[in-house]
Order: structure tokens, then C-alpha cells, then sequence
């Protein structure tokens, strides 16, 4: 017997998230989730008349595959992965993974060869495919939360389940300052740095893209970015978990950067040279995630959070640089983590994680609940 869990998350990412329709083709990206969801995303995608393309992967074949990666080999999956992606309409991916860490020691110099070489793949899908993004929860994924993996699974359910019809009426405000805006500024512990965004636009995130979801973002100018910020989650990125990371940039670019394992992230941060610049800033108000557990679908959407990007810019609301990186580095100011405050165009519109202004105070945990 399926999960009816299952059957109400294969409905929200086909009549929701990708608005499924007659005849689309619609790639299924499978890794390591249960046979069980699969098999209901795919009666879900049959019901509304699509066609589904299904790829069942594992983060340990994955991890071989990258080890002794090299360019003939990379170059031959690229155009196989391509040439399939340019037949979709859509593209659903379910992420799992047993260990976060899976790649950790796959060598820097494949990783960077691997990902640069599959890059117009993911551009492909970002901007010709409509596409959704999630996590499976996983015993790794409860465990990096801190709860047991019954727990996490109800947490991951609810979070991914929320009304997001409802979160998108209230960011429409939030999304009208940012198009208009310049000046951005933020402070906090730590943290002392101004960026313009001024004819950059925005786009809310409101389960469309991502599940779960629950964010606003827009970008900085390329060259706009000066002053240091001060990260206090942790991140995973490339198989690696990094903290304390401490960004000093200048003139847009990342001038100095700090924290643990500083000789991988700063081997990161030189994969190509748009990976010193910006290319995201994001409010997250997801109100049903308050604590970091280094996967950054949920942590980027964590209540009273924002993120900056180093690396790719998105092509809607982007600054044009390109990179293979895109690495969302999150900041919480809630006061319990050290509070803060975000100006736009000199007015505070939030302190200590909660909108200020009366029309952005919906989007507030009280008001989205």
C-alpha cells in the first residue's frame, strides 16, 4: 500500500509545480527514493495525460562515476544527458541520499572537470524546461537535523506539504520592493556589506521550483558587492562540510575567504572566475523550517534567513555572470542566532529575522502558518 503522504506530494509537483499537460514528456530523476514514490509520480504524470521518462540513480555510483572521471568521458555523458534533456517539456528531481558526504573525496580537480563539462545540461533545464527540485528524507538527513528519522519524515511532509498558494499572495509585496529597489544593505554580527540590485528584478519561490519552498530572490550587480559577511549555518557543498565561513568582498569579488576547510573553499571559489562573484540574494520565510541541517533546499528557505550566492547567476533575475558554482551560503538573524537587519533603499525592512513594513508582515512564521 502506498503512503497517502506519497500520493498528495506526486500531486502537488504534477497539477502544481510543473502543471503537467497532455502529451508533455517529463523527466523523472530518480535518486535513491522509494520504489513506492516512484511508481505513484508516475501514475500521477499518466493521470494528466504526460508522458514520463524515468533515470534511477545512486549516490554511490554517482561518487565512481566522477572519481575517475576525464574529458572524453564527461564530454560523452554531456551530450547523451543533453540530447535527452532538449526532448523534455519537464523535469522532476527526488534527491536522496543515505551519507551527505558521498563525494567528499572525490578529487577537486574531477569535480570541477565534472560539473563545468555537465554545466549546459542544467542550464538547459533551468531555462527551457519547466522543473522542480527535492530531497528525500533519509536516517543521514534526520540525523543532520537531529531528529529521529520518524520524526523527520512527519517534518518533511509537513514542510513540503504547506499551502503555498497562500505563501505567494503574501510575497507579492515583498516582490514589487525588491523590482523596484537599489540599495541593499545588511548588518549584523559580523556582517557589514551594501550591494545594488537596481534593475535586476526578483522572483518569489513558492513551490514551483524547489520543494520545499519559500523564498524571494533577486541579484547584486556584478560589481556592486563591498564588506564582509559572516555565515552562521553550515553548508555542504561538493561532498564537503564547511562552517564559519566569512566572505570580504570588493568591487563584487570575494577578495578573502575564511572559515574550516579554507584550502577546499577557496579551491571551490576558484573553479572558473565567475565563482568569486555574486550571482543570488534570497529572503527564506519557509515557516515550518527553523533550524540549518545542511541540505540547502531546506536551508535556504529557513524562517528569518537570507542567502548570498558566489558563482551563477540565474538568467531570469541574474547579473550575467557564469560560473560552474552556485553555492548558497545561508545567514540567519533571528535573535536566538545573533539577529541583524536588512535595509532597502535606507527603509529597515527586517530586524532580527521578522518583516517590518505592514505589507510584508505576512510573510511573517504567525501569518503564514
Amino acid at each position: 500500500m502506498i503512503d497517502p503522504r506519497y500520493i498528495r506530494l506526486a500531486k502537488v509537483l504534477v497539477q502544481y509545480s510543473t502543471a503537467l499537460k497532455r502529451r508533455d514528456r517529463v523527466l523523472l530523476d530518480m535518486i535513491e527514493a522509494p520504489d513506492e514514490f516512484v511508481v505513484a509520480l508516475m501514475r500521477e504524470v499518466r493521470a494528466a495525460g504526460a508522458i514520463p521518462v524515468v533515470e534511477v540513480r545512486h549516490t554511490r555510483v554517482t561518487r565512481e562515476v566522477m572519481l575517475n572521471t576525464d574529458a572524453e568521458h564527461a564530454k560523452l555523458l554531456r551530450d547523451i544527458e543533453l540530447y535527452r534533456m532538449r526532448k523534455m517539456q519537464a523535469y522532476v528531481a527526488v534527491r536522496g541520499s543515505a551519507n551527505a558526504n558521498e563525494t567528499a573525496d572525490v578529487p577537486a580537480d574531477r569535480l570541477k572537470l565534472f560539473n563545468r563539462t555537465m554545466r549546459p545540461v542544467l542550464e538547459h533545464r533551468v531555462s527551457k524546461t519547466r522543473w522542480v527540485v527535492l530531497r528525500w528524507p533519509t536516517p543521514s538527513m534526520a540525523q543532520s537535523a537531529g531528529m529521529s528519522t520518524e520524526a523527520f519524515e512527519d517534518f518533511f511532509f509537513d514542510v513540503c506539504l504547506v499551502d503555498y498558494r497562500k505563501m505567494a499572495r503574501a510575497v507579492a509585496p515583498l516582490e514589487k520592493r525588491l523590482r523596484r529597489g537599489d540599495k541593499v544593505k545588511i548588518q549584523g554580527p559580523g556582517t557589514n556589506i551594501e550591494f545594488s540590485i537596481k534593475g535586476i528584478g526578483a522572483k518569489p519561490c513558492c513551490g514551483l521550483r524547489n520543494i520545499p519552498d519559500g523564498e524571494c530572490f533577486t541579484c547584486p550587480t556584478l560589481k556592486s558587492a563591498n564588506g564582509v559577511i559572516q555565515f552562521n549555518t553550515p553548508t555542504i557543498y561538493a561532498g564537503t562540510r564547511f562552517e564559519n565561513i566569512k566572505l570580504e568582498l570588493k568591487d563584487g569579488k570575494v577578495v578573502r575567504a575564511t572559515g574550516s576547510n579554507e584550502k577546499k573553499l577557496n579551491a571551490i571559489l576558484d573553479t572558473d572566475p565567475g565563482a568569486r562573484y555574486l550571482g543570488e540574494f534570497s529572503f527564506g520565510f519557509n515557516p515550518y523550517i527553523t533550524e540549518p541541517m545542511c541540505d540547502i533546499l531546506f536551508d535556504e528557505k529557513i524562517a528569518g534567513s537570507l542567502h548570498l550566492t558566489p558563482g551563477a547567476a540565474y538568467k531570469d533575475c541574474g547579473n550575467g555572470n557564469k560560473s560552474a558554482v552556485h553555492w548558497d551560503m545561508v545567514l540567519i538573524q533571528r535573535p536566538e542566532w545573533g539577529g541583524g537587519e536588512v535595509y532597502l533603499d535606507g527603509e529597515l525592512i527586517r530586524k532580527d529575522g521578522l518583516f517590518v513594513p505592514k505589507d510584508l508582515q505576512g510573510l511573517n512564521p504567525s501569518k503564514l502558518k
